[in-house]
């Protein structure tokens, strides 16, 4: 397989991961969490990373930015470029001015990604003063303005504010505001929505909706919910046991999976039609990272398996712009 993706060789990458392994070492060896893992993001697109718990979705986020404790993680191979510059050969301090400055990023769970002990104003004008020189009045009247433009009401008395204080969805917005401030050329989204209800979930996809529109960003959404998925995203890699299974537009993999994993997400799924009395499920479990079956990843659980999967498959271009990694992708099919 190319160690890099490219589906607009016309159009300037922001982001570019080529052939990316992240392994966490165990006392019983490596643990492969992600084994050569490629995609791109364009400059305001909005790039979805799906698949299951334990796919490898937030070690290849974490990597963007090299937040990953090491050890046991390490860096196995690969480059993840922005804007052509290679982030894993930079030092802690070339990084500085990259984190929260060029790329930000909206973590899962807000009460723990919070400080208890600061209040959300000062850790807002915290990461201003990381990156800009201004007054502590600018930076006061920034974040303010900010937490408004998050949708937070009376944002001069929340910027006053501890977490503690705040809803869930109101701490989701300030972690929105805080990532945003600097205004960010690419914002990554770690499964931003799961811990709110419904209703607040959508307030916040539209919320980074219209921010992504007005500051001119690019969002890397990491979800398990394909409906987010449909509505929020251009392109979207789907990811199974640390590799890219599928990589196509939004409405291609929606109108025609080409991996049968793919295929199973959307069995799997609730729909308004005719009650079944069982919901499908994919069967069996994701393989343990120690210990991957060689060949297709996926072959012990899927029912279109034959001796070729026992080689593993290229992830290969089926359609302009559609990849998968399928021995079978051109027979692939929900219907089948």
């Amino acid at each position: 397989m190319s160690s890099a993706i490219e589906t607009r060789p016309d159009q300037e990458v922001l982001l570019q991961v080529s052939d990316l392994r992240i392994y966490f070492e165990t006392e019983a060896g490596d643990a492969k969490a992600v084994d050569g893992v490629s995609f791109e993001i364009f400059p305001r697109e909005t790039l979805g990373l799906v698949g299951e718990s334990g796919c490898g979705k937030s070690v290849t986020v974490f990597s963007i930015l090299k937040l990953l404790q090491s050890p046991p993680a390490r860096y196995a191979g690969g480059e993840i470029k922005l804007r052509g510059k290679n982030l894993l050969s930079m030092s802690e301090r070339e990084l500085r001015p990259v984190r929260g400055k060029l790329i930000s990023m909206i973590f899962q769970e807000p009460t723990s990604s919070l400080n208890p002990t600061m209040t959300i104003g000062r850790q807002i004008t915290e990461a201003i003063f990381e990156h800009e020189k201004v007054s502590g009045s600018e930076a006061r009247d920034r974040a303010i303005k900010m937490l408004g433009r998050a949708g937070i009401a009376s944002a001069e008395q929340r910027f006053d504010a501890y977490p503690h204080q705040l809803s869930g969805g109101m701490k989701q917005r300030a972690m929105i505001a805080m990532a945003l401030v600097c205004r960010p050329l690419l914002l990554i989204a770690d499964e931003p929505t799961t811990a709110l209800d419904v209703t607040i979930q959508a307030q916040i996809l539209d919320l980074l909706r219209e921010l992504q529109d007005e500051y001119r960003m690019a969002v890397l959404l990491i979800t398990h919910d394909m409906g987010v998925v449909a509505e929020t995203c251009d392109r979207v890699a789907v990811m199974y046991a640390g590799k890219i299974v599928e990589y196509a537009p939004v409405h291609g993999l929606f109108e025609r999976p080409r991996h049968p994993y793919t295929v199973g997400l959307f069995r799997s799924l609730p729909s308004l039609g005719p009650r079944r009395d069982v919901l499908p499920t994919i069967p069996g479990v994701v393989p343990d990272p120690l210990h991957h079956p060689s060949g297709c990843r996926f072959r012990n659980r899927c029912e279109m398996a034959e001796t070729v999967c026992e080689e593993e498959p290229p992830l290969r271009e089926i359609e302009p712009g559609h990849f998968s990694a399928c021995h079978f992708a051109e027979r692939v099919s929900l219907n089948q």
